[in-house]
């Protein structure tokens, strides 16, 4: 999900979640890379890639696309620095990478009105020209770039999916084995406000956390990270309450980032690429 806006990433990954085939389903229970936590996931890597890879082709083919400036450059470099970070990093450790079958690609879009940036599974990103102005300098742009990045190791849009169909099966069979009529509007607050906002928050906050662990491994400087919060509570003010956003509040990211940084640096030193 994104930093900012995880709009586009929720209209594809929501209109691929049919059952079509054995490669579709997988172990329900998996484990988050670093943050080691439990996550449910039925989709495989190849039926997700199979519908992103083509979003993110049709996105590119329908876009105005930045190319051969510096500022694309320069997000290349550090899209392929923090990559090549992670890499080294679980080879070191003798783990499996969980980038192993990404398939790379960064793309600059030409809009400065949108001041965001997205990852699709599989290591598809897009940033646009208007969050370079909020981003400031490389170490916000790899902060940026660094939690994109987790949201595809985390596997976020997998997990999303995967709990989505989960509780629409289980509303419907609420609906109609207890209740024994249809209540959309009920069944929509449910799901709005008891699951699809917190846990969104949830993988934000985790994606904030293994940003700044893949940034600091590729030799960033992470305290940039909370900057580029502040600078984009100055752009754009506190945005909602909390309890109402699918993101957590710029002041309580800032708050969790100043904590994890000290974390962070002692355990997750830029290493040698």
């Amino acid at each position: 999900m994104s930093i900012f806006n995880n709009i586009s990433r929720r209209k594809f990954i929501y209109g691929s979640t049919c059952f079509c085939a054995s490669s579709l389903i997988l172990p329900s229970c998996t484990e988050v890379a670093l943050s080691e936590r439990q996550q449910f996931n039925i989709l495989s890597d190849d039926f997700l890639y199979s519908k992103t890879f083509p979003a993110y082709n049709n996105f590119k083919s329908q876009s105005k696309l930045i190319t051969g400036t510096s500022e694309y450059n320069e997000i290349v470099d550090i899209g392929f620095r923090i990559r090549d970070a992670i890499n080294v990093y679980y080879n070191t450790k003798g783990q499996e990478d969980p980038t192993s079958n990404f398939q790379w690609e960064f793309i600059l879009v030409d809009d400065d009105q949108t001041k965001n940036a997205w990852c699709m599974p599989g290591g598809k990103i897009a940033f646009y020209s208007g969050i370079l102005p909020i981003a400031k300098n490389e170490d916000g742009i790899a902060s940026i770039m660094g939690h994109e990045i987790a949201h595809a190791v985390a596997r976020h849009s997998a997990e999303r999916a995967s709990t989505a169909m989960l509780t629409d099966f289980g509303i419907m069979a609420l609906e109609k084995f207890v209740l024994g009529q249809r209540l959309p509007q009920a069944s929509g607050y449910v799901r709005q406000f008891g699951l699809d906002l917190p846990f969104n928050r949830k993988q934000e906050s985790e994606a904030d956390y293994l940003g700044i662990i893949f940034s600091s491994l590729a030799g960033y400087n992470i305290e940039e990270s909370y900057k580029v919060w502040e600078r984009m509570k100055e752009e754009t003010g506190s945005g909602p309450t909390e309890f109402w956003s699918t993101h957590p509040s710029p002041d309580n990211r800032i708050k969790k980032l100043k904590e994890w940084i000290p974390i962070v640096s002692r355990q997750y030193p830029a290493i040698s690429v």
